[in-house]
This record gives structure tokens, sequence and C-alpha cells, in this order.
């Protein structure tokens, strides 16, 4: 595989990457809650292969024609990481902000005043 063709796979893969971290977020716009298994499984999916795409870059020959194609699509990936990198923060912010917004949604139970009594009593001893 020479280094154009691990790139353009690299690049692939990223495209992917951002086309579900864009589902995830209009999923967590709309919902507000945590995305199901499903989509987990399958950025776990794309993620082990984005794995396999940098060892094959890795592994690409160093020499070999540097053109205009392979700085275009070298942009391209980066710009596209970029925008990736972004609506993942974003989502992580969504998370956050409904995690939170639930927790300050469940009441505190409440103790009985029996209970509290019985607490300064002993502490009073």
């Amino acid at each position: 595989m020479t280094s154009l063709e691990a790139l353009q796979n690299h690049q692939r893969i990223c495209d992917e990457l951002y086309a579900l971290a864009l589902e995830e977020n209009r999923f967590l716009q709309q919902h507000r809650r945590v995305p199901g298994t499903d989509l987990l499984a399958r950025k776990r999916s794309l993620l082990d292969s984005l794995d396999e795409a940098l060892t094959a870059l890795r592994s690409a020959p160093p020499g070999g024609p540097r053109g205009p194609e392979f700085r275009a699509a070298l942009d391209q990936t980066r710009s596209r990481i970029l925008q990736t990198l972004h609506v993942d923060r974003e989502n992580e912010q969504l998370l956050t902000r409904n995690s939170l917004s639930k927790a300050a949604g469940v009441p505190a139970s409440s103790v009985p005043a029996g209970m509290l009594q019985k607490i300064y009593d002993r502490a009073g001893q």
C-alpha cells in the first residue's frame, strides 16, 4: 500500500467518524440522554478501523512521491480531524450538561425529623 492509498483510507475513516459524531450530536440535542449501545458499538468499530489505518500509515514507505495530490489529501484529513474534535468536544459538553440537569432535578431524600433529633441528642452527649 502506498502512502497516498494509506492516507486516503485514513481519510475515509475520519469522514465516517465525523459523520458518526454529527449523528451523536443530533441525538444528544434531541433526546438529552446518552445514546444507545448501537451507536457506541459503531464508534468502537470505527476506532478499531482507525487504529488499523494508522498502523498502515506508519508502515507505508516514507519516501515515495508526495506531490500535490498527497498534500491535498493530507490537508483535507487534518481539517476533518479538527472538525471531528470540535463536534466531539461539544458532545462531551452536552453529555455533561444533560447529566448535571438530571442530577439537579432529583430531589434529595428527606430525613424524618425524629431521626435528626436522635442524631443531635447523641452528638450532645
